[in-house]
């Protein structure tokens, strides 16, 4: 693997930092203690190709592979102090449209897909439920064939743009004797008759990042709404969740350099006891870490994503990244707020957003635990 590089490649990042530095951070703090989505910026956002990095450009995306669709991430996330909105543009993204760009059909892409590419459409992914987590697959939604349509039945939570959305992916069950294979997955604009959204209220972390429940009570939609084959959900939400625990946890990976070089500064800078906090010991010993977490799980990002690009085999490499980023994030963040101190504790710093915003990743896009098992099961444990 070639660690350089190339020209195109350092001018896209150097531009998504500076743009996101400028331009999405701007009015962060009040974002965040407001809890508020700002849909100008996502817009502003959309406009740079940020909401569909790997569609392709006949479909209005930018035509990314995994390795540089996580350059462009770790970029916004290293420059967007809102990772509440960084997180709602990568969960359109990788949970919504790499879906529909893979397995929807010509009229499905040409009805959707330029406009979810361009962030004309806000999309969510439905397929959480209150009784099933980590088990997703037995889910109780259901999807009757009834002629020409399905009759859409259930509950989803914990859906990631739900009150901002324009259309939903939802997962159901077509057939409710089987698990992994017993699931559909259909496409449902908000303004379906029998499909209803509520706000599921402010959040610790990523709190920029709207998310709420849906209700479907006898959703009638058209069977056309039925994305890829009846029964063939699961393996669908399989293909997108590696994009999702692949490339949405670059954004980490920025967010613990730039907090890094925050604190590296503060260690610098502020004087205790007549020399600077950074040369004592204890100090400078959880900046090191904090570097080092932050080397290794670049290192696990970029290989995992060159293994995606070139074809080899790449899912284990893609769960060890996605469980190492989550962990380290949040022990950085508690670093970060050691070092900082007093300062830290206040919100008004800004520095303790790198913990909050990371508790969440240890269990989005499939528990720590969930990670653990699938590489146990690669190393033949299971």
């Amino acid at each position: 693997m070639d660690f350089r590089l190339d020209d195109e490649q350092l001018a896209r990042v150097s531009h998504v930092r500076e743009f996101a530095q400028q331009v999405l951070s701007e009015s962060a703090r009040r974002r965040i203690a407001e809890s508020a989505f700002d849909r100008e910026l996502w817009n502003r956002a959309a406009d740079l190709g940020l909401s569909g990095l790997p569609i392709p450009e006949q479909w209005s995306g930018s035509g990314f592979g995994a390795l540089d669709t996580m350059l462009t991430v770790e970029a916004l996330g290293f420059g967007c102090t809102d990772m509440g909105l960084v997180f709602s543009l990568c969960a359109h993204m990788f949970a919504c449209a790499v879906p529909i760009w893979r397995y929807g059909d010509d009229t499905q892409r040409q009805r959707y897909l330029h406009r979810i590419s361009k962030g004309e459409l806000i999309a969510a992914n439905a397929i959480t439920e209150p009784e099933s987590g980590s088990d997703a697959f037995a889910m109780r939604a259901s999807a009757v064939r009834d002629g020409d349509t399905y009759i859409l039945r259930g509950e989803k939570c914990f859906v990631t743009n739900a009150p901002v959305a324009d259309l939903f992916l939802i997962y159901a069950k077509t057939d409710p004797s089987q698990s992994f294979f017993g699931v559909s997955g259909f496409l449902v604009p908000r303004d379906t008759p029998g499909l209803s959204v509520t706000d599921g209220g402010s959040k610790t972390g990523l709190c920029t990042s709207p998310w709420g429940s849906l209700y479907m009570d006898d959703c009638r939609i058209p069977a056309s709404a039925l994305l890829g084959e009846e029964g063939g959900g699961a393996p669908m939400f399989h293909d997108s969740m590696i994009w999702e625990r692949g490339c949405l946890f670059a954004a980490y990976v920025g967010a613990m350099e730039r907090v890094l070089q925050q604190s590296i500064d503060h260690a610098r800078n502020r004087k205790q006891f007549g020399q600077s906090i950074g040369r004592n010991q204890s100090i400078s010993d959880r900046l090191v870490d904090m570097k080092l977490r932050l080397e290794t799980s670049r290192l696990l990002l970029y290989r995992a994503g060159w293994l995606y690009d070139q074809g080899e085999p790449y899912e284990e490499a893609i769960a060890l990244s996605k469980l190492w980023i989550s962990e380290c994030s949040v022990l950085s963040g508690l670093d970060a707020m050691q070092v900082f101190g007093g300062t830290g504790v206040s919100s008004a710093a800004g520095v303790d957003r790198l913990l909050l915003d990371s508790l969440p990743s240890r269990i989005f896009s499939g528990t720590s635990e969930i990670q653990k098992e699938l590489i146990a099961r690669h190393m033949g444990l299971r």
